[in-house]
């Protein structure tokens, strides 16, 4: 009588199509798992140019191009652009496209998704500028410019041109009770945007002295769903001052809003929100990280983090937030706190930027840490040193005053010009992405014009705390020079808003001579793939 005999089949007895099939399921931690089961499969991984490309985009932690009518999309040219583009960032090569001149931003100017706005004064608009290729098969720089009219003084506006919004701060007319109108527009009709449940709300209604109503310079921030404006040193109806944080859902039906109160003893200073769930303020003492909860309409204090302490007579005078982009939001890793310092006998206020780790396992690791060392974070409760989070989770960079050139960010990477902001200089290119650093470590990666910075921050006297060693990165640095007031970073392009002092001599009738200048502004565009 024949016997039967069960041979299981193993992994590799199943058709390559197959196995890509399944390997296609993994995430990119579990493809590079599986790259260390045995040769085989890896050479099966190897052999697909769409499992190469997801590995790719999460060791260079870049964002997928998106489909566009006539570029070609297909795999092998999109790695093919990846790597191109990460090693023109790591030689610091480019391609400069034809400078694009612009009108003189006066005031309230900001950018946002590569795009810069600002209002034109007797124009009753906002007017917006984007340098943008003529087409897919054209190296060729045009601007695209187009407005967004407003019937009446803008005391603020803020907008994204990843959701085709704009939002204004409009004062709110005599005789209401409330401080501002908030209208959501579109940014690139003239209308009410499309997904917004009100067109217009209302801010602080009922919550403040409007006849002394005068705040200083709010400061607002869009992530996805959410809207929040802080309003500092605002009168109370009922005597004394606040700093109001008000959050809105301006998408939601049940108009999710929240409102936070804080003593502006604490002197609050801004804010940005990290994830649709949680945001960060800052303060003259510490970074306070909070969580949206809906179910009540307000926000949860989750942890509290100590800004390094400043020696006596010194104090932090003002802090702002490089903001984090919507369409970034899973992509971008750090972010950069400024930080004016004032007192003593300085004569100038130094700038101090620091880098923080945005990384979600960090922040939960964190938290965690609190909790278990201090409880529940609350109001009251203690805050996490400086030595317990900062020195492993940051880096310093002390600046002679604060430059709106430096310290662009892009996912892991940063671009800043250095040197005497009157004057030429060069651009110089921090990545902090540690794949990246690990790869130049072991030799992989061209180490042309680059160099690795780690080990311990240099400290100051200023500070009685030590900035330990700080993140890792590396750096490189453009042989060209710039003249620049202002710029920014976005995917594989840096934008510059350079000028050029133009000079003219005119002769009158009686034949004397009279010498002309006029500051001529515009966008310089390096693409670096």
């Amino acid at each position: 009588m024949s016997q039967v005999h069960h041979v299981t089949p193993s992994l590799l007895d199943f058709p390559v199509e197959i196995l890509l099939d399944i390997l296609g399921h993994l995430d990119v931690y579990g493809l590079v798992r599986a790259c260390q089961i045995c040769k085989d499969v890896r050479q099966v991984i190897d052999s697909s140019s769409e499992l190469l490309y997801t590995i790719d985009l999460k060791h260079f932690n870049a964002i997928p191009i998106p489909s566009m009518p006539g570029l070609d999309c297909s795999i092998p040219t999109l790695c093919k652009s990846l790597l191109q583009s990460e090693s023109a960032w790591q030689k610091a090569e480019y391609i400069t496209r034809d400078p694009i001149v612009i009108p003189y931003p006066q005031h309230m100017y900001r950018w946002s998704g590569g795009v810069l706005g600002f209002p034109l004064e007797g124009l009753q608009q906002i007017a917006f500028f984007q340098p943008q290729l003529a087409d897919n098969h054209s190296d060729a720089t045009i601007l695209r410019q187009w407005g967004c009219k407003i019937n009446s003084a803008v005391s603020h506006y803020n907008f994204s041109p990843a959701q085709d919004l704009v939002i204004l701060l409009t004062r709110a007319s005599l005789g209401e009770s409330y401080a501002y109108d908030v209208i959501f527009r579109s940014l690139s009709e003239d209308k009410a945007h499309p997904e917004a449940t009100s067109a217009v709300v209302k801010a602080l209604e009922n919550e403040i002295d409007l006849e002394i109503f005068n705040p200083y310079n709010p400061k607002s921030s869009i992530f996805g769903d959410y809207y929040g404006v802080l309003f500092r040193n605002v009168s109370k109806p009922d005597g004394g001052a606040a700093d109001f944080l008000q959050i809105w859902n301006w998408k939601s039906k049940d108009t999710f809003q929240c409102l936070e109160v804080f003593d502006p003893a604490c002197k609050t200073m801004n804010f940005g929100f990290l994830t649709n769930e949680k945001l960060i303020v800052v303060n003259t003492r510490e970074l306070l990280l909070y969580s949206l909860v809906h179910s009540a309409n307000t926000l949860q204090l989750t942890v509290k983090f100590l800004l390094p302490a400043l020696r006596s007579h010194f104090e932090y005078d003002c802090i702002s937030f490089n903001p984090i982009p919507f369409h970034a939001h899973t992509h971008n890793q750090i972010i950069a706190i400024n930080m004016d310092i004032f007192g003593g006998s300085l004569t100038t206020d130094p700038c101090f930027t620091l880098f923080v780790q945005r990384n979600t396992n960090t922040l939960l690791e964190l938290e965690s840490t609190s909790t278990n060392s201090y409880g529940k974070t609350s109001k009251d409760s203690s805050s996490l040193p400086w030595s317990s989070w900062g020195p492993n989770n940051t880096r310093f960079f002390e600046e002679g005053s604060y430059d709106p050139c430096k310290h662009s960010i892009f996912g892991f990477r940063t671009a800043s010009l250095v040197g005497n902001r009157n004057s030429h200089r060069p651009l110089c290119i921090r990545d902090f992405n540690p794949h990246r650093v690990v790869d130049f470590k072991v030799g992989n990666g061209t180490k042309c014009n680059q160099r690795l910075i780690e080990g311990e921050t240099p400290s100051s006297d200023l500070f009685l705390d030590s900035f330990g060693f700080g993140l890792p990165y590396l750096e490189t640095t453009t042989e060209e020079k710039f003249l620049s007031t202002d710029m920014t970073m976005e995917g594989h392009r840096v934008t510059l808003l350079s000028y050029e002092v133009m000079r003219s001599i005119t002769m009158s009738e009686a034949g004397e001579q009279s010498f002309e200048q006029e500051l001529v502004q515009g966008f310089e565009v390096l693409d670096f793939q």
